[in-house]
C-alpha cells in the first residue's frame, strides 16, 4: 500500500487470514485455542488441517515455544479424535508447506485399503468431495470430540 505509514503496514500485516487455497479446498470444523481446524473436502481420506491463527507464520519454528507446545497439544487432540471417529488404522501428521506457505499441519487418517496405501496421499487419487450428509455428520462428530461449541465454530 503505497503511502501507508509503517504503523498502518504493521497493522495490516498483523491481521490473520486463511490462505485462499486452504479456504477453497476445505470445510471449517471450528477453532481451538490456537488453530482453526479444517476438514479437507476429499472423502478419499479423513483429513484434518490445523492452521494457527497468527499472521505471517510459515514454519513451526516461527511460533514462540509456548505456542509450539500449544500446537502440539492441538495436533494430539485432533489426531486422537480423528482416529476415534473414523476408526482409521494409521495417522499421518505433517507440516510441509510446499504448495501453501501459510503454516498448517495435516492430520490424515489412513487405512491399509485406502487409494494411496502405503504411499503418501498427495496425488494418489483424484479428490472426491464428501456428500453433504456424510460431511456434516463427520464434522458434527469431530466438533463433539474436540468440544467445539457454536461459539468456536470457524467463520469465513
Amino acid at each position: 500500500m503505497a503511502g501507508s505509514s509503517p504503523a498502518m503496514m504493521a497493522m495490516v500485516e498483523s491481521v490473520w487470514s486463511l490462505d485462499p487455497k486452504l479456504a477453497t479446498d476445505t470445510v471449517p470444523v471450528g477453532d481451538l485455542a490456537l488453530t482453526r481446524v479444517l476438514l479437507s473436502n476429499n472423502a478419499n481420506f479423513p483429513w484434518l488441517i490445523l492452521v494457527p491463527r497468527l499472521p505471517g507464520l510459515v514454519e513451526i519454528t516461527d511460533l514462540e515455544l509456548n505456542e509450539q507446545v500449544q500446537l502440539l497439544g492441538e495436533i494430539d487432540a485432533a489426531a486422537r479424535v480423528l482416529k476415534s471417529v473414523t476408526e482409521c488404522e494409521k495417522l499421518n501428521i505433517a507440516a510441509l508447506g510446499n504448495v501453501v506457505a501459510q503454516l498448517h499441519v495435516h492430520v490424515i487418517g489412513r487405512r491399509h485399503s485406502d487409494a494411496a496405501w502405503p504411499k503418501p496421499v498427495w496425488g494418489a487419487a483424484k479428490p472426491s468431495a464428501y456428500s453433504p450428509a456424510l460431511r456434516d455428520g463427520l464434522i458434527g462428530a469431530l466438533r463433539r470430540g474436540l468440544k467445539i461449541t457454536d461459539r468456536e465454530r470457524a467463520e469465513r
